[in-house]
């Protein structure tokens, strides 16, 4: 595990108040989206949702991505400016992306996902090259990369990250907005990945593992690529860390559920986090689980999470 022990290095404790700084930047790139529920919009998109919740633990976390020249893009840099989020947001021609969301019984959530978006054309500037080489962790997924433009931009970045950063993967793999080719690739970029238990089936039929369990696919995929840690969340049956000297299996406490919507994103989030504060892979994963399971009692991806919990990090 060369590079999260690098990384763990080379960021500031921190607790001090000199921590939260350059050495601390954390990325998530890609969607930023508004999620239509039936009963009105949340800011949402994987990549954003984590930046936050890495802020919130004291990092200096960063949604990097695009809108269009419209009022919903119009909110979304006043929202992200409220939750003083910092964020590298470039404007296009294109309309904000939106996602239609319906929530079944138990609060899981179906998405219709707008095309041709503001952050499906992603450009690459001066200013986000200049963001990634200063970069320490940053976290990509699948669907950004549904259009060229935006999966040129996000490649470019990785390219421009430094070597020893931490590259996570968060699979999120929705509709038809994915190929083998796509994660293949991708899974040669990152050093981390995060997959769901409907994903990590996906990819098990993609790659032919299909006789395989969820965890021989695991082990399979930190075996044949550059991968240092899998990270399996099953939903209310638990999750599992997985390196290739550990298996870690935490419960899924039993909450009331208001959404699950972002719970996966402050999962990784909050697991990152505490990595790079110092605790065990089995302490980091306890503390993602804690902080997941409270996500799901909120409305909405991005909730303010309480002290309780971020002391837990510190």
């Amino acid at each position: 595990m060369k590079n999260i022990q690098e990384n763990k290095q080379n960021i500031t404790n921190i607790n001090s108040p000199s921590g939260v700084g350059g050495h601390n930047v954390i990325v998530g790139i890609g969607e930023i989206l508004w999620d239509m529920f039936p009963n009105g919009k949340v800011l949402g998109g994987a990549p954003a949702n984590f930046a936050y919740h890495v802020s919130q633990f004291g990092f200096e976390g960063y949604a990097v991505s695009a809108i269009g020249t419209d009022a919903l893009g119009d909110e979304i840099v006043s929202c992200l400016s409220n939750k003083k989020l910092k964020y590298l947001i470039e404007t296009t021609p294109y309309a904000t992306g939106t996602v239609q969301v319906s929530l079944s019984g138990n609060g899981i959530p179906q998405y219709e996902i707008c095309e041709n978006v503001a952050w499906d054309n992603i450009p690459f500037t001066e200013e986000m090259e200049a963001l990634a080489r200063r970069t320490k962790t940053v976290c990509f997924g699948s669907l950004a990369q549904r259009n060229s433009v935006s999966r040129t931009t996000i490649n470019r970045f990785l390219d421009c990250v430094p070597e020893t950063a931490l590259k996570i993967f968060d699979i999120n793999l929705r509709q038809h907005f994915y190929t083998l080719e796509l994660i293949e690739h991708a899974l040669d970029r990152c050093n981390i990945l995060k997959i769901n238990d409907e994903e990590i089936l996906i990819v098990g039929k993609l790659f032919g593992w299909e006789s395989k369990s969820e965890l021989e696919i695991c082990n399979q995929l930190l075996h044949s690529s550059s991968l240092e840690i899998v990270v399996l969340t099953k939903g209310t049956e638990g999750s599992y860390v997985v390196t290739k000297n550990e298996t870690s299996f935490k419960p899924t406490p039993l909450v009331e559920v208001a959404d699950t919507v972002g719970a996966g994103d402050s999962f990784t989030a909050a697991f990152v986090s505490s990595l790079l504060g110092g605790q065990s892979i089995a302490n980091a994963h306890q503390i993602a689980v804690d902080v997941s399971a409270f996500v799901c009692t909120q409305h909405g991806a991005m909730p303010v999470l309480p002290e309780s919990l971020l002391s837990l990090v510190k």
